[in-house]
């Protein structure tokens, strides 16, 4: 699941004309940082879990995506791969990569959208109304495309686009949806969610509930956007003070 969105990412990097030197891996779980190294990069892995930072390159480091340590100006690129949407302050974190840039450098995210998962949500709600008669919070709320533009402009970021993909993954086995999600850090962290036990056998009706392929496959619909945008190419404060 990571690994195909990874290369929808690093495709979009490919396409940018410019020079990158530096490079700042943000929670990309080891997927993003190998490619960039492999570009000739010199990376370093930040994620809130230290075994995460370290499965990218050996120069990792342990942080909240909205508090980065760097000096202004550290690095020509910072990639955010699925990552941005389990940030509280996400304005904040916009702020802190768009300083963290060089000026010029290039931001490039790949961030789930609302809607994402649908086989599997509906699935959910529907086991969940069977066994419990109604449903508990377990999916934290996502962003649309007009929310991702609107926060890369209030965070002052020059040539903003934000684009939507689409992966359709199939799976033979049902369960391996949930064991991706697992392995990706994707579980229920929503502090409002119920703290009883789910209904034993919530699960395995949500999966027998998923859609099947004439071929007896599970297709599941993966919705994110691609972000690009640039620092500004001059300082902010030098812009602003020259009027």
């Amino acid at each position: 699941m990571l690994a195909a969105t990874a290369e929808l990412l690093l495709e979009r990097l490919d396409e940018v004309r410019g020079t990158f030197r530096t490079a700042l891996d943000l929670g990309g779980r080891g997927m993003i940082a190998p490619a960039l190294a492999a570009r000739g990069l010199d990376v370093i892995t930040a994620d809130p879990a230290l075994a995460l930072a370290r499965a990218g390159t050996a120069q990792a480091v342990v942080l909240e995506p909205d508090c980065l340590p760097f000096a202004p100006a550290s690095f020509d690129l910072i990639a955010a791969h699925f990552i941005l949407h389990w940030v509280e302050d996400l304005p904040g974190a916009l702020a802190a990569i768009r300083e963290t840039l060089r000026p010029g450098g290039l931001f490039l995210a790949s961030v789930p959208l609302g809607g994402t998962l649908a086989e599997l949500r509906q699935a959910l709600i529907e086991a969940e109304t069977a066994l419990a008669g109604g449903i508990a919070p377990r999916l934290i709320p996502l962003p649309s495309l007009r929310d991702l533009a609107a926060l890369l402009q209030a965070a002052r970021f020059e040539l903003p686009v934000v684009t939507r993909e689409s992966l359709t993954l199939d799976y033979a086995d049902p369960a391996q949806v949930l064991r991706d999600l697992r392995d990706a850090g994707e579980t229920n962290a929503l502090f409002a969610r119920s703290r009883r036990p789910p209904p034993r056998r919530l699960f395995a009706e949500a999966l027998a509930r998923l859609p099947r392929s004439a071929t007896g496959r599970v297709p599941i619909t993966l919705d994110f956007a691609i972000l690009t945008a640039f620092a500004p190419a001059a300082p902010l404060a030098s812009r602003e003070a020259g009027g």
